[in-house]
């Protein structure tokens, strides 16, 4: 799509606070820099309604959404969703029957298109300062979003929608200048890594859309 199409794509980004973008800028968020790296590469494409809030889990976004209807039709949906339920300690099980709903709901919201929703992987706060100053177990956190990331997988791969594997970026073992200031959030140079593995597959998601 040319950058000089009157009509720009339209971006749906799903979330917590990995999506609003906890601690950073409004316009360092992973969605508003995909947003940018898009218009970089020619793609028309407005900047992202975001319906995401710190702490969030999937039951929450589900309702948020609810209270956020009619939310229309979109070309472009993201979803990164879970790190919360893991958090409260909820287990797997709960996670796959939510989040398969969101899904779907991703997937009608981009007019039934499964080609057009690009899901994220839940990445793991439990390398993070704030872990090791809460008493996190970093094996257990690291083995529990390791189970909600393969079942997210495994949905997306079924209903034919884009996977994005984040959770080795954040697992980087060096985390200097790659989180925010409260030790626990993704800086914007780590979303930028984020963006980074997304733009590819956000581009060729888009690459059928009409000049």
């Amino acid at each position: 799509m040319a950058a000089t199409d009157a009509t720009p794509v339209s971006f749906l980004a799903l979330g917590d606070s990995y999506t609003i973008g906890e601690g950073v800028e409004p316009a360092d968020r992973w969605p508003m820099q995909l947003a940018a790296r898009l218009r970089e590469a020619g793609i028309a494409i407005a900047d992202p309604r975001i319906i995401a809030t710190t702490g969030w889990t999937t039951d929450e976004l589900a309702a948020a959404m609810d209270a956020a209807e009619p939310l229309g039709e979109w070309d472009l949906v993201s979803l990164l969703i879970g790190v919360n339920n893991q958090y409260r300690g909820r287990p797997v099980d709960e996670y796959v029957g939510q989040f398969q709903r969101l899904l779907r709901r991703s997937i009608a919201l981009a007019g039934g298109r499964a080609d057009r929703v690009l899901v994220l992987s839940i990445p793991d706060w439990g390398v993070t300062p704030f872990a090791q100053a809460s008493g996190g177990d970093r094996a257990a956190i690291a083995d529990d979003l390791d189970a909600y990331n393969a079942a997210a997988r495994e949905l997306c791969v079924a209903a034919g929608v884009a996977f994005v594997d984040i959770t080795g970026i954040s697992r980087a073992p060096d985390t200097a200048g790659l989180l925010a200031e409260d030790g626990l959030h993704p800086s914007a140079a780590q979303y930028a890594r984020w963006t980074d593995a997304a733009l590819p597959v956000a581009r060729r998601l888009l690459a059928a859309c009409p000049a």
